[in-house]
C-alpha cells in the first residue's frame, strides 16, 4: 500500500533497504536537480566529513548509503539515494534526503516528488510518496524527507524545509563546511555547491569538508542568526537600572549625623592627642590686689 504523505507526517518502514527517488518534470527554464544525503548522529549533526553523500562523493565509505545515476523516465527525470538500513552504523540516527539546484531556485522546478521504494523490489509500488513544494520559491536546497530510527525499526518523515543558501548552506547547517577557494584556479572544475551570489561561479571539484561543532535544535538556514527583531539585546555587561540612582564606590554618610573625622593628610605625621594633666592639690590663687577689693 502506498502512503500519500503530507508535510510533517511519518510512516513506519518494514524494508531493510530503501531507495528514495526524486522526480521532477524538465523543461525550458527548469534547473537540474541533484539528490544528496547526510548521515546524522544523536546530536543531529554529521559525525565526520564522510557523512555527506552528494555528486562529488557519491558513496559513503561504509557502502550503506550511495547516490545512483540519474535516469530519464516517462514521468520526467530522477535522481536516487539508496540506503541499506541494516548496514548503517548504530551511531547513525538519521539519514536526511535533500535536493539542490544551482541554475535557478526551486520556484522554477515543476512536479518535484520524492517516492520511497523497498530496494528489494524497486519495480513495485512505492511505500510512500510526498509532493515537495517550495514555500517561498527562493529555495536552492530543500530537505525532502528523512529516515530516522524509532526503537528497533525505522520511519520516514516528510519534511520539505527549504534553504535559500543552496547545498553549502544546508550542509553547513548540519556541521559541514565546503572549501571552494581553489575553484577559481581550476578551469575544469565541476559544478559544486556555492553560496548565493549575483553571478554563479564554478566551485572546486576537490572541495574538502570540515567537521564543525554541533548546535542545539534543528539546523536553520542562516549560519549565525542575528538578534530577535524588535527587541533590544543585552550588552556584554548590563548597565544599571534606568531611573534609579546607583550606589557609589563608597556610600555617603547619612545627613544630620556626626561624620567620621577626615583621614590625616598623606605624607605628614599628625599630632597625637595628649592626656589632660592631673589637678595639683596644693594649688592656691595668688593674693588679690587692691583693684580686686571692694571699697
Amino acid at each position: 500500500m502506498t502512503h500519500a504523505m503530507l508535510k510533517g507526517s511519518n510512516v513506519p518502514l518494514d524494508a531493510t533497504a530503501v531507495r528514495a527517488v526524486l522526480r521532477w518534470t524538465p523543461g525550458t527554464g527548469v534547473p537540474d536537480v541533484d539528490a544528496s544525503a547526510l548521515l546524522l548522529g544523536a546530536s543531529g549533526r554529521v559525525r565526520s566529513d564522510e557523512d555527506f553523500v552528494f555528486y562529488n562523493q557519491p558513496r559513503h565509505p561504509s557502502g550503506s548509503v550511495r547516490r545512483l545515476p540519474k535516469r530519464s523516465v516517462p514521468e520526467g527525470l530522477t535522481d536516487t539515494i539508496e540506503a541499506d538500513l541494516t548496514a548503517l552504523d548504530p551511531s547513525v540516527d538519521q539519514v536526511v534526503i535533500a535536493a539542490s539546484c544551482d541554475e535557478a531556485a526551486f520556484g522554477m522546478v515543476r512536479d518535484l516528488r520524492i517516492s520511497l521504494y523497498d530496494a528489494a523490489s524497486a519495480d513495485g509500488d512505492p511505500l510512500a510518496v510526498f509532493d515537495v513544494r517550495a514555500e517561498t520559491g527562493e529555495e536552492t536546497a530543500i530537505i525532502c524527507g528523512e529516515l530516522y530510527r524509532r526503537g528497533e525499526g525505522w520511519k520516514f518523515r516528510a519534511v520539505a524545509q527549504g534553504y535559500p543558501t543552496g547545498l553549502i548552506g544546508l550542509a553547513t547547517a548540519f556541521g559541514i563546511s565546503v572549501d571552494d577557494t581553489e575553484a577559481a584556479d581550476d578551469p575544469e572544475a565541476e559544478a559544486a555547491p556555492a553560496a548565493p551570489a549575483p553571478e554563479p561561479s564554478a566551485p572546486d571539484p576537490h572541495a574538502t569538508v570540515q567537521h564543525q561543532q554541533p548546535a542545539y535544535g534543528y539546523p536553520q538556514p542562516t549560519t549565525a542568526p542575528g538578534p530577535t527583531y524588535g527587541y533590544p539585546q543585552p550588552s556584554t555587561a548590563p548597565g544599571p537600572a534606568y531611573g534609579y540612582p546607583q550606589p557609589t564606590t563608597a556610600p555617603q554618610p547619612a545627613y544630620g549625623y556626626p561624620q567620621p573625622a577626615a583621614a590625616p593628610a598623606y605624607g605628614y605625621p599628625q599630632p597625637a592627642a595628649g592626656a589632660a594633666p592631673a589637678a595639683d592639690p596644693n594649688f592656691v590663687l595668688p593674693p588679690q590686689g587692691p583693684q580686686f577689693l571692694r571699697s
